[in-house]
């Protein structure tokens, strides 16, 4: 009876040898596996600029391990019309700034691993800058999950504008002299006209003398206004007064003496 039992026995402790390594892979799946495939890279789904504008491309993660010198952050870009991506940054330790190619010199590094950030400035955007960037972050022992993202950057023209400095200086170099010389020569046209206007304004009777109504000078006027009985009247200084303007007016005489 007693070799039956072996074949029973043996069959239990396969099952019990089969269970435990079940019981081992789950519990290593839940706590081992959850241990590497936290990482969580994020960034903006679109973004957009202006010709010449400094862009900055915001990348942020999130790890159950803190960051170490093992630590690694690339940016790679697609172009918009298609191809390889191109990989023009790396972190490690410490930023490698690209030295070739159409970043060199244009990418600033602005992150703070410490803190979960890894974002990077893109200098002066041109239209060519348009494309597809991806952030790629591996913290051991979390190098699983979800460890890039990627964000689409369109970079428009930068519109026309009139400068209020410009406008400024156009007047005063152009519009304004223009300005004064039409100024000028109107002056110099309507001045004359003015003055012969003035010369033939209206006078008061209070100011026109006797004998101008008529264009005869005043004294010839006196002369001519003056009677018989008026000569009759005169002092001696008067009548003087009156033979000195007579020799002066010879015709205007004769006239009083007509009258005499």
């Amino acid at each position: 009876m007693d070799p039956p039992s072996t074949p029973i026995m043996c069959r239990v402790e396969l099952r019990r040898t089969a269970l435990n390594s079940v019981l081992l892979l789950y519990l290593f799946g839940v706590f081992g596996l959850s241990q590497v495939c936290s990482i969580e890279v994020t960034t903006p789904s679109e973004l957009h600029a202006t010709k010449g504008d400094t862009v900055r491309l915001p990348c942020t993660f999130t790890s159950t391990a803190s960051p170490t010198s093992k630590m690694r952050v690339s940016w790679s870009y697609t172009p918009q019309t298609g191809g390889p991506a191109l990989v023009f940054f790396h972190f490690l330790s410490k930023a490698e700034l690209p030295k070739t190619g159409q970043f060199a010199g244009r990418i600033k590094w602005q992150g703070t691993p410490a803190r979960g950030d890894v974002s990077i400035y893109l200098i002066n955007a041109t239209l060519n800058d348009n494309g597809t960037y991806t952030c790629d972050v591996t913290n051991p022992p979390d190098v699983f999950g979800s460890p890039k993202s990627h964000t689409v950057l369109t970079v428009t023209p930068k519109p026309t504008t009139i400068r209020f400095s410009d406008v400024a200086v156009l007047m005063a170099f152009i519009l304004l002299p223009s300005g004064l010389i039409t100024f000028f020569l109107v002056g110099r046209m309507l001045c004359p006209k003015k003055r012969h206007n003035q010369s033939k304004a209206y006078r008061s009777p209070i100011e026109v003398t006797e004998g101008e109504e008529t264009g005869v000078s005043p004294q010839a006027a006196y002369i001519k206004s003056t009677t018989c009985c008026d000569m009759c009247l005169m002092d001696s200084d008067e009548e003087e007064e009156y033979y000195s303007m007579q020799k002066m007016h010879p015709r205007e005489e004769e006239y009083v003496e007509s009258q005499c």
